[in-house]
């Protein structure tokens, strides 16, 4: 093979490496050290030695969640900060809980693709595309129904039924990171200047304003 056959394949090898998710494990397990104050990419591992059946175990999920809030939507997620035998494995689990007409409004996890499954309930759910489609996939799921949303695509889910609705998540990150649109917009630190939503949402300052203070009520 010629030196540049060999460097090519090593690229190769570099560019699918840059494009895998969370990094694969290179022992049986690596139990999240949670107490220590290494930081490094993801969680260190404790002594594989001092691993203990709890550390492999969560409790909670047959929970319902609290929906009494503004958008009637509770999530119970279990990632490696609270289950540390999930680190380096590249998944998590979550419940989803939703009030009668409850919502868990747009947003993304910047690092995972996410299965969602209806256990109980009616649910109205849908994903964009990246522009410049931006087309809607929109699906009405019923108790067994599987949905995907792509990793980093904006998405929400809406019980549209006059009763409790019941989901549960796979994504696949240990920490797929979270990021609400509505929060995103009118509630960071320090605050997106009003000129530029304006701009951005072709509205006028007085909406932007109004905006920015109903989401903080």
């Amino acid at each position: 093979m010629s030196a540049r056959g060999f460097v090519v394949i090593i690229l190769a090898l570099v560019a699918v490496q840059s494009l895998a998710g969370d990094p694969s494990p290179v022992q049986d397990f690596c139990v999240a050290d949670l107490n220590s104050e290494i930081f490094v990419n993801g969680l260190p591992c404790k002594n594989p030695k001092q691993a203990t059946p709890d550390d492999f175990f969560f409790s909670g999920l047959d929970k319902p969640g609290n929906t009494n809030n503004k958008v009637g939507f509770n999530v119970t997620l279990v990632n490696a900060a609270r289950l540390p035998g999930l680190n380096t494995f590249g998944i998590s689990i979550a419940r989803l809980d939703y009030a009668p007409y409850g919502l868990n409004p747009p947003h993304t996890h910047p690092r995972a693709t996410e299965v969602l499954t209806v256990i109980e309930g009616t649910l109205l759910v849908g994903f964009i595309s990246s522009s410049p489609d931006n087309k809607l996939f929109l699906k009405t799921l019923h108790p067994g129904d599987v949905y995907i949303f792509p990793v980093g695509l904006i998405h929400f889910q809406f019980n549209v039924g006059d009763s409790p609705a019941v989901a549960i998540a796979g994504l696949s990150s240990q920490n797929p990171g979270l990021i609400v649109v509505a929060d995103a917009l009118f509630d960071s630190k320090p605050p997106i200047p009003d000129d530029v939503l304006e701009k951005a949402l072709q509205v006028d300052k007085e909406i932007v304003e109004a905006l920015k203070a109903q989401h903080k009520v």
